[in-house]
């Protein structure tokens, strides 16, 4: 290493006795060193930068690539001798193009990114990025509506002193004690829902002034009665051609209750559009098309406390809407009577209803853990005809035969079973026929509309199913099964695919693909039709339904929203 060091500087003497005098000048240093690196903002008027040569030595470099020996070949001189003189050169022409471009202080890396700036920002405006941009950010994301229900006024927020540490305020930590450990076996039990008082409750709208009177109009529109079933059904070709004509616009969004809507129908009324939502805290929201009344034709009620889980208009008196919650509680909204009569309650657990007479005064009612009430309105109280345990494990759904009224199937934890009213008993009962195949819990199941020679099952195993029950076999047969994403998580109502009332082999389904979507489908499982908007149609609508008369389909989200496509 002491040989290697002492020939360095022989060596440099040899080199600086070879270079001419008026070449030598001061030794180069890295501009670095010298002046300190300015921090320039750039901007479009920023002169083009020079380009440089990334060609650089400093002489530190030069130093460590001189070979060791002390005599080298009189080629390799030269050619280190014409290096000096080009970088000597280069030097010279960046020196006066830095003074005459008035950047004398800008190291070569600083040109050298002001140029690779000046570049990107030309390659930039020339595919017309900054304009993609600045319009891509006037495109901001679909606000959702904000017709119907008014956001509440929250209260202002106490104003609290600020938090201050202990330890800041020199003072000794506060010294607390464990409670004493429970002894003896704990026992947990599940508080019961709060309900409503029994007997009528007034309808007094929650988003009007105290004291003000149902509109007249409303009920004008429920007295009409205007069931004209259609008695001829549409072929798929001119079915498929309707569907495509109902659209949804801006003005068809509205929120109707302030939480998730877990059922929803329509009235029968042709002249005019009127629809019902229940949500997760016994909300009852009506919502008429065009009304002025209420918040966008909205009108607000509270009859129940827990979930409304079903609801449907009485197809004898278009006046009344009865609705069942998981409070326990069934009502009838009359709207002529401006009353919530009560027609049955239990401590808690109602899931599903349906009318099992033509003029929906006898009801069968689903609890939660496997019983089944039959309920006659007529009966004075809010008692039940008789009650019967099915399955002791989960009831989903019930569903009653279009035709004969005393068959209803009910959808158990993993098997449709199809029973007879006539032939019930208390407990254990022997179902008429059995519809298997599903793997995981059932959500729905519905007998087809006008002759109940079909019923449609939603699974949480991802499929969809039809069954012919035409000749009420011990075990009904699978028509068809068609796959479905089932899974709405916990924040979502479940998906169940319904029937539409005014056709025997299409229903409809919410969807929780991407953009969102309503499908109908065909009973042979082909895709009718799908529903979609981009601007106004954003959320999953787990809760849909066919209009009985009109070519008019709602969906409903979890925020409280319905949807309306029509023609």
């Amino acid at each position: 290493m002491s040989t290697t060091r002492a020939k360095r500087p022989a060596a440099m003497r040899v080199l600086m006795e070879r270079i001419p005098l008026d070449l030598q000048g001061p030794v180069r240093r890295s501009s670095r060193a010298v002046v300190p690196p300015k921090r320039l903002q750039v901007s479009p008027d920023l002169p083009p930068a020079v380009t440089v040569n990334k060609k650089q030595k400093t002489k530190e470099r030069n130093d460590e690539n001189i070979p060791n020996k002390t005599q080298e070949p009189e080629e390799e001189e030269e050619e280190e001798e014409d290096e000096e003189e080009e970088e000597e050169e280069e030097e010279e022409e960046e020196t006066s193009e830095r003074q005459s471009s008035g950047q004398q202080g800008l190291s070569v890396y600083e040109l050298e990114r002001l140029e690779n700036i000046r570049q990107n920002q030309a390659f930039m405006s020339s595919i017309n990025l900054f304009q993609a941009t600045d319009e891509f950010k006037q495109l901001s994301r679909p606000k959702a509506s904000q017709r119907g229900l008014m956001r509440s006024n929250t209260a202002a927020k106490e104003v609290l002193p600020p938090r201050k540490s202990l330890r800041l305020q020199n003072k000794d930590a506060e010294i607390r004690t464990l409670p004493p450990e429970p002894t003896g076996k704990t026992i947990y039990r599940e508080s019961p829902t709060v309900k409503k008082p029994t007997g009528p409750l007034p309808m007094d709208p929650l988003n009007t002034e105290e004291g003000c009177k149902l509109p007249s109009q409303l009920l004008e529109i429920c007295s009409e009665n205007s069931m004209e079933e259609r008695k001829v059904e549409l072929d798929l070709e001119n079915y498929g051609s309707t569907l495509k004509k109902m659209k949804l616009a801006g003005e068809r969004v509205t929120k109707v209750v302030k939480d998730r809507i877990f059922s929803a129908a329509f009235h029968p009324s042709s002249s005019s559009l009127l629809m019902a939502a229940g949500d997760k805290w016994g909300k009852v929201g009506l919502w008429t098309l065009g009304a002025d009344w209420g918040d966008d034709g909205v009108l607000l009620f509270q009859p129940h406390t827990g979930p409304v889980a079903c609801m449907a208009f009485s197809r004898a008196q278009a006046s009344q809407l009865l609705s069942l919650s998981y409070d326990g509680s069934l009502r009838c909204m009359d709207i002529e009577k401006a009353v919530f009569d009560d027609v049955y309650g239990i401590n808690h657990g109602l899931k599903t209803f349906d009318f099992m007479s033509h003029d929906c005064l006898t009801l069968v009612v689903g609890a939660w853990y496997g019983d089944v009430a039959i309920i006659d309105r007529r009966t004075p109280g809010n008692s039940s005809e008789s009650v019967h345990s099915l399955d002791p494990k989960s009831l989903r759904c019930v569903s009653v035969h279009p035709v004969q009224k005393h068959y209803f199937a009910v959808a158990e934890s993993k098997t449709v079973s199809i029973y007879d009213s006539r032939s019930l008993k208390k407990t254990k009962c022997q179902a008429v026929s059995q519809l298997h195949g599903h793997s995981l819990s059932i959500s729905s199941a519905y007998f087809s509309p006008n002759t109940g020679n079909r019923v449609l099952t939603s699974c949480m195993d991802n499929h969809i199913r039809i069954y012919d029950t035409s000749a009420m076999t011990t075990q009904s047969p699978l028509l068809k099964k068609i796959g479905h994403n089932m899974h709405t998580g916990r924040w979502l109502t479940k998906l169940s695919a319904v029937w539409d009332p005014k056709q025997e082999d299409c229903f409809v389904v919410g969807s929780m693909m991407r953009p969102r979507r309503v499908e109908v489908f065909h009973e042979g499982g082909r895709l009718q039709h799908t529903f979609s908007d981009d601007d106004h149609l954003t959320t999953v609508l787990s809760v849909t339904a066919f209009h009985p008369t009109r070519n008019a389909l709602l969906g409903a989200n979890a925020s409280g929203r319905l949807h309306l496509f029509s023609d």
